[in-house]
């Protein structure tokens, strides 16, 4: 029993280090009251019951295999742990999370949509950033997955888990859609779930290939402000990668120029500003 404790307080104590460590390489300002709450979520919630039983194995960002351990301690670090499902799928880099969710903004009571929720730990840590009082659908295409999701989740009366596409409608209006598989436009379900005043972040990126994580956000005159966060890549969500548009994005991204971007329209056709464009959107450098 002494033991059984001495471990918990040992790990509990690593998550406190790990959580405050996270958000300083996330660059986030310490005295912010969302990184306060992202360093209460990541050293409550315990990662090694998102990441099935050990040996776990440690990977680097080309999915190259850095060390297996049976012991949680190695968890607690800014690294990337495979989840078993193929296709590349890993628990992502907590870093780029922190950094993710900050930009996200997530307030208590609000309603959030997680694509591409995987075994659920990010869906736990937006979970208790919107609190009891809000709520948070979570999107897993692989059944597998979902499963998982759903009992890892459990504790979490707020967060309903639905095994199918985020991809697809319906979607419940939310004021916050985070995710976390690459799409090649931001797809109109996507866009038509935004409450006024909501924020959409997703990989912006063709499938195989690097993007950019952007930040769309619907003001209340209906309009969409939009800005690039930062370099990503994640594995490709299904349903969102349509040919003509991934064509277009990887020119736009050869040419460079991204951090002009400022708006993101849905009407209209595209002028000089246009940056990038592809069916029903174009993302322009000026209003």
């Amino acid at each position: 029993m002494g033991s059984e404790s001495s471990q918990a307080d040992r790990l509990q104590g690593l998550r406190t280090l790990y959580a405050n460590q996270i958000v300083a390489l996330a660059g986030l300002a310490p005295d912010n009251p969302m990184t306060s709450e992202i360093i209460d979520a990541l050293a409550s919630i315990p990662r090694e019951k998102f990441l099935g039983p050990p040996p776990w194995r440690i990977v680097s960002s080309a999915g190259q295999t850095l060390t297996t351990t049976d012991d949680p301690a190695a968890l607690y670090q800014n690294v990337l742990v495979p989840l078993g499902a193929g296709r590349g799928l890993n628990n992502g880099q907590p870093s780029l999370h922190a950094l993710c969710l900050n930009a996200l903004a997530p307030k208590k009571g609000e309603r959030a949509v997680h694509v591409g929720a995987g075994t659920g730990y990010y869906t736990a840590v937006l979970a208790m950033l919107v609190g009891k009082a809000g709520t948070v659908d979570a999107y897993e295409i692989d059944p597998g997955l979902a499963e998982r999701a759903t009992a890892n989740l459990a504790g979490f009366p707020q967060v309903a888990v639905h095994s199918r596409s985020g991809a697809e409608a319906p979607l419940p209006a939310c004021d916050l859609l985070y995710v976390n598989a690459s799409a090649a436009e931001p797809l109109a379900v996507w866009l038509d779930a935004l409450n006024p005043g909501g924020r959409l972040l997703f990989p912006l990126a063709p499938e195989d290939e690097p993007g950019q994580m952007l930040l769309v956000t619907l003001s209340t005159d209906g309009l969409y402000a939009a800005r690039f966060l930062c370099g990503v890549q994640f594995v490709a969500c299904a349903g969102a990668q349509n040919p003509r548009a991934a064509r277009a994005l990887s020119e736009a991204f050869r040419k460079g120029h991204w951090s002009q971007v400022k708006w993101l329209h849905r009407e209209g056709l595209p002028d000089e500003s246009c940056w990038c464009a592809g069916p029903g959107w174009w993302l322009s450098t000026q209003w």
